[in-house]
């Protein structure tokens, strides 16, 4: 009897946990839908000024929460992965200065268009090698995988990248906030799998909401050009190299993909569960392993925080300098989500 009743107490409580999650799932669908639809809406009606507003308020803050996630899933000691990590922040470190070195070559006007375009080629592929590399360096850590066929496909990544440069590069403006979905899903494997069937549902929803931006501004006249900022914007769009289509279609959807990213590092990773609060760090290896740096972990974490007020000041009194300056260093953070995105696989 005393069975019986044990077996009905459990067989209660797994169904209380599984409506539960089912719930919790469904909530979280809607919430994430309506976020999209919302913002879609929102940015189309304005997408220069949302294009401002949203990279003033949430560029710093989800930087910092990028940094601190990656804090959270750096190892205390590297061992066999000193060659991994070495790659990694090493081609951070060069691809970034490269890619400041061409920035600000470009804007002096010290190269003409053919050495621009063949910067960036070289540029874009030294990007995609250095990701070949990681994905080999990541197979080679287990016996019976071969990631080597990723230099298959990164060579011939590189064949398109040369033959359109610029129209590349822009692909990765595109791609990168995109990203952030993919983190966002290894996250819940961790700490929400029953989140995940519906929130592939969820990501699927996501091409109708961007077709029907594309239908309601695809005639729609371009955006005004009338200050240096604005002409900016547009060109960071792709204003200038896909002149066919309409510069608001274009701002629009590159601001709709970066609330996504915003939105997923701010909101829904948090959401999920780090294991602690953002600001702790008992679940930091670095911070908590016996020959780590818990002084040195978060005093990066308040140095990172300091420049998030540091870059809402220089907004705040040059918006236009602070945000060409922002991008520019900002391609540090966009570079470290590869290594540990691979990682995460």
């Amino acid at each position: 009897m005393q069975n019986i009743e044990s077996s009905s107490v459990l067989l209660t409580r797994a169904v209380r946990q599984s409506d539960g999650a089912r719930y919790s799932s469904s909530v979280f669908a809607a919430l994430f839908l309506s976020f999209c639809l919302f913002s879609a809406l929102l940015i189309s009606w304005k997408p220069l000024q949302l294009s401002i507003i949203t990279v003033f308020l949430f560029a710093g803050p989800h930087n910092w929460m990028e940094f601190r996630f990656f804090l959270g899933r750096m190892p205390a000691r590297w061992g066999k992965l000193r060659l991994f990590y070495s790659v990694s922040l090493g081609g951070v470190a060069l691809l970034t200065l490269a890619y400041i070195t061409l920035y600000a070559l470009g804007q002096s006007w010290y190269l003409n268009d053919a050495a621009w375009t063949l910067s960036i080629a070289v540029w874009n592929s030294s990007l995609i090698l250095w990701v070949c590399s990681l994905l080999y360096l990541r197979g080679r850590e287990r016996r019976g995988r071969d990631f080597s066929w990723a230099f298959a496909v990164g060579f011939a990544l590189c064949a398109l990248a040369w033959t359109a440069p610029l129209l590349f590069s822009l692909g990765l403006v595109y791609l990168h906030p995109l990203i952030a979905l993919l983190f966002f899903d290894r996250q819940l494997k961790r700490t929400r799998p029953q989140w995940r069937k519906v929130y592939h549902l969820c990501l699927a929803a996501l091409p109708v909401v961007l077709i029907i931006i594309w239908t309601q501004l695809a005639r729609t006249t371009p955006l005004p050009e009338a200050d240096e900022l604005s002409w900016r914007i547009t060109q960071h769009a792709g204003a200038g190299i896909l002149s066919g289509v309409s510069s608001r279609l274009l701002v629009a959807t590159h601001v709709f993909l970066e609330t996504i990213h915003y939105g997923v590092w701010l909101l829904l990773i948090p959401l999920a569960g780090l294991g602690a609060y953002p600001w702790q760090t008992r679940k930091v290896p670095l911070a908590t392993h016996r020959r780590g740096w818990p002084r040195v972990v978060r005093a990066a974490l308040l140095i990172a925080l300091f420049a998030v007020v540091v870059l809402w000041a220089g907004f705040f009194f040059d918006y236009t300098r602070t945000r060409d300056i922002y991008f520019a260093l900002a391609m540090a953070h966009v570079l470290a989500e590869a290594p540990f995105l691979i990682r995460l696989f």
